[in-house]
C-alpha cells in the first residue's frame, strides 16, 4: 500500500536548518495498524504528513499502491488526499459554526457527492453518535468530537486513515473509545497509521516504528501480532485510476452551488464580519445612487427651464451708453421699435421669427384679491418663441393685437393669487384699473433663479403699449435664430443690422444696445450641471471604492482567522481553486448583498431628500445598473488577492497556525 524510498525533509526555521527527515525508507501493507512514535521532534509528523500528501519530501521517492505520487501538482495530490486518505487530528479541527452531519460531509462536497448525504448519517451513527449528529463542537465533549473527526475522516471510504496523536486531548476513557473504533477499522480492512508519544496507545498497534533525530531506528511488531498484514485486497495502479477519471472527477466534482452554500455558511458562521463588509458597499452604493438621482433631477429641472426660455433664442435690448463717464438711462440712445423687429425678421438665412415686447409691473385686480405681478406685451409669435401655448383658454390673435383688444393670458401664481382653484378662463380683471378678459393660463415653467417665471400676464404688444403702459418704443425684441448652428451668425448679422439702421458711429454708441444669446446661456447651464453630475458621480463612487478597500482588509483577516480551517479543507480534499473560489464567491455575496441593500437604501434616500428639501431628483435605471456592476466588480477585484492569498497556504502551515 506505502512505500516511502530514502525521504528527505529540511525545514528552515530562521537561520537554522532542521533536517526533519533523513534517508527515511519503509513498506506498509494493505491492512496494517502502524504506530510511528518517538520524542518531539523526531520526525515523526512529518513522517505523517508525507505519507498523507499533506507535505512533499526534498528529496525521495514516495509509492502509493504502486504509483509514484512524488510529483504530482497540488490539484492532483489535494483529488488523491479526497479518494484515498482519511486524516484524525489532535486538535479534531472541526469547523464550529457546523453541525457534526455537516462536517462530516466536507469530504463528500470536495469530491462532488454532496448527494451522498446519508452516507455521512451512516458514519456518525457508526461512532456512535446518531442522536448528536445536529449538535455543534462546542456542544460536544472532546471525546465526541474526535468521533465526528473520524466519522468526516471514513465518509469517502479511503482505503488509509492517518491519525496524529488522536488521544493527546482526550480523557482515559474517551482514549479507550478511541482506540476501539481504530481497532475496529482495522479490522475492516483500513490500514491504520497513527503518531503518538503515549506508548500504551502505540501498543495496540500490530507494528510500531519508532523514530529518532528524522530516522527509522526502530521498526518491530508488538508481541503476539503477526509480521504478515491482513489480506486486503489492493487496486493496482488506483492513483493513476483517480487521476484518469472522469473530468469531473480530476476537477474535483465541487459545483457552484456547493461553493455558494460554503460561502453563504462561512458569512452567517461570522455576522459581524459580514456585516461590516456589506455595511461598507452598501453606504457607497446608496451615495451613487442618491448622488446621480440628484445630479439626475437638477439636470431635468434646468433642461426644463432652459426649454421655457424658448429655442435657438436671442433677445436684443436697449443698453446703457456712457457720457462724460456717467452711465445714461437704458434706451437713452438706441430705443427699438416696431420697424426694428420687421427689419430683423426680414433676415431670413439666419432669423426664422420675431416679436417685440414691453413689460412693466402693475397691479392686477378680480374682485377683492388683488396682486403686483409682472405685465408683459408681446406679439402673436411669442407663442412659439417663448414655448407659451395656453394649457387652458388660446392665445391672442394677429387681430386682436391690431385691434389693442383687453385680453390676458395668466401664469399660474397669479391664477392661484387671484382665482385659487376657481377657473378664470372668461373672467374680468384690472391691470392697472383697465379692464381686461382672461382668455388663457400659460404653461407652468417654474423659477429661474430669484425669479418666479408663473408670476406674470401676457398681453398684446399694442394694448401694453398704448392703453396700459404709455409706451412709444419696445423695451426688448425676441428674435428666434433659424438653427442652434445659425444663433451666433445671427447675432452678429443683428449686431451689424442695429448699427446701420441708428446710425451708430462711436464705440460708446455701438454699446448702447446688448444681444443676449440663450443657446450660449443653455451650454454654460448644461455644462456646469454636467460637471455637476459628475463631481457628484466622483464623489460617490469614492465611497464605493473605499467599501472595496474595506471588504479587502475584512477578507485578508477572515484568511488569517481562518488559516486553520483553509489548512483542514485542503487535508480532506480542497484544491488551490476551491479555496480561492469560495472565498471570492464570499466577496462577491457579500458586495452584491451591499449593492442590492444600497440601491433600496439610495432609491428611499433620493425621495427623502427631495420632500425635505424640495429638490428635484430622479432615479434612473442607468445609475442603478451603474452601481449595481461596479459594486460586484468591487467585490471581485478586492475580493481576489485575499482569495489568492488563501489558495495559496500550505495545508501543514495553515493547520499549525494558532
Amino acid at each position: 500500500m506505502i512505500e516511502a524510498k530514502n525521504l528527505n525533509k529540511t525545514y528552515q526555521m530562521g537561520q537554522v536548518k532542521v533536517e526533519a527527515l533523513r534517508g527515511v525508507s519503509l513498506k506498509i501493507a494493505s491492512g496494517e495498524f502502524v504506530a510511528i512514535v518517538g520524542a518531539s521532534g523526531s520526525g515523526k509528523s512529518t513522517l505523517m504528513h508525507v505519507l498523507g500528501l499533506l507535505d512533499r519530501p526534498d528529496s525521495g521517492q514516495y509509492l502509493l499502491g504502486g504509483d509514484n505520487v512524488t510529483d504530482l501538482s497540488d490539484k492532483e495530490l489535494a483529488l488523491v488526499r479526497n479518494r484515498l486518505v482519511g486524516f484524525v487530528f489532535q486538535q479534531f479541527h472541526l469547523l464550529p459554526k457546523m453541525t457534526a452531519l455537516e462536517n462530516a460531509e466536507l469530504p463528500l462536497i470536495y469530491a462532488g457527492k454532496r448527494h451522498l448525504k446519508e452516507r455521512a448519517e451512516k458514519e456518525i451513527a457508526g461512532v456512535g453518535l446518531k442522536e448528536r449528529m445536529y449538535h455543534r463542537p462546542n456542544e460536544m465533549s472532546g471525546g465526541q468530537q474526535q468521533r465526528v473527526a473520524i466519522a468526516r475522516s471514513l465518509v469517502n471510504d479511503p482505503p488509509i486513515i492517518f491519525a496524529d496523536e488522536p488521544t493527546g486531548n482526550l480523557d482515559s476513557k474517551s482514549k479507550q473509545e478511541i482506540v476501539g473504533i481504530l481497532k475496529d477499522l482495522n479490522k475492516k480492512g483500513k490500514t491504520i497509521v497513527i503518531v503518538t508519544h503515549e506508548s500504551e496507545i502505540a501498543a495496540c498497534a500490530r507494528r510500531i516504528i519508532t523514530m529518532r533525530d528524522g530516522q527509522i531506528i526502530s521498526d518491530q511488531y508488538t508481541p503476539g501480532e503477526s509480521k504478515s498484514a491482513p489480506a486486503v485486497p489492493v487496486s493496482e495502479n488506483m492513483v493513476k485510476d483517480i487521476l484518469s477519471g472522469s473530468k469531473s472527477a480530476v476537477k474535483g466534482g465541487i459545483e457552484f452551488l456547493d461553493y455558494l452554500r460554503q460561502a453563504v455558511s462561512a458569512m452567517l458562521a461570522h455576522k459581524m464580519r459580514a456585516f461590516l463588509s456589506i455595511l461598507g458597499i452598501l453606504i457607497g452604493v446608496a451615495a451613487v445612487i442618491a448622488m446621480l438621482a440628484i445630479g439626475q433631477g437638477a439636470k431635468e429641472s434646468i433642461e426644463k427651464q432652459l426649454s421655457s426660455l424658448g429655442s435657438n433664442l436671442l433677445i436684443v435690448r436697449p443698453g446703457a451708453m456712457r457720457s462724460g463717464g456717467v452711465a445714461l438711462e437704458s434706451g437713452t440712445t438706441t430705443r427699438f421699435t416696431f420697424e426694428d423687429a420687421e427689419e430683423i425678421k426680414k433676415l431670413t438665412d439666419w432669423v426664422k421669427d420675431t416679436t417685440p415686447s414691453v413689460r412693466d409691473r402693475a397691479q392686477v385686480v378680480y374682485a377683492n384679491k388683488n396682486w403686483n405681478t409682472l405685465v408683459e406685451g408681446v406679439g402673436v409669435s411669442y407663442k412659439e418663441l417663448r414655448s407659451a401655448t395656453p394649457t387652458v383658454g388660446r392665445f391672442f390673435t394677429p387681430e386682436e393685437v391690431q385691434m389693442r383688444k383687453k385680453v390676458a393670458l395668466l401664469g399660474t401664481t397669479v391664477v392661484k393669487e387671484l382665482f385659487g382653484s376657481a377657473n378664470p378662463i372668461g373672467e374680468s380683471i384690472k391691470i392697472n384699473l383697465v379692464n381686461f378678459k382672461v382668455i388663457g393660463i400659460l404653461p407652468e415653467k417654474g423659477a429661474a433663479g430669484h425669479m418666479d417665471q408663473d408670476d406674470t400676464v401676457i398681453i398684446p404688444i399694442t394694448t401694453a403699449m398704448y392703453r396700459v403702459f404709455g409706451k412709444q418704443y419696445v423695451d426688448s425684441i425676441y428674435v428666434e435664430a433659424s438653427g442652434p448652428e445659425t444663433a451666433d451668425t445671427a447675432e452678429e448679422k443683428i449686431n451689424e443690422l442695429i448699427i446701420k439702421q441708428h446710425r451708430l458711429v462711436t464705440d460708446d454708441q455701438k454699446d448702447s444696445f446688448q444681444i443676449r444669446n440663450m443657446s450660449d446661456i443653455k451650454k454654460t447651464l448644461e455644462s456646469t450641471t454636467q460637471t455637476m453630475s459628475l463631481l457628484l458621480g466622483a464623489i460617490a463612487a469614492i465611497s464605493l471604492l473605499v467599501g472595496g478597500i474595506g471588504i479587502m482588509n475584512i477578507m485578508l483577516v477572515s484568511v488569517t482567522e481562518r488559516t486553520r480551517e483553509i489548512g483542514l479543507r485542503k487535508a480532506i480534499g480542497a484544491n488551490n481553486k476551491d479555496i480561492m473560489t469560495q472565498f471570492l464567491i464570499e466577496a462577491v455575496l457579500m458586495s452584491f448583498i451591499g449593492g442590492l441593500s444600497g440601491v433600496i437604501l439610495g432609491t428611499v434616500s433620493s425621495y427623502i431628500i427631495s420632500v425635505i428639501s424640495g429638490w428635484s431628483v430622479r432615479v434612473s435605471l442607468s445609475s442603478v445598473l451603474l452601481a449595481t456592476i461596479f459594486s460586484l466588480v468591487v467585490g471581485v477585484v478586492f475580493g481576489l488577492w485575499p482569495a489568492k492569498q488563501a489558495s495559496r497556504l500550505n495545508p501543514i502551515e495553515a493547520l499549525r497556525y494558532e
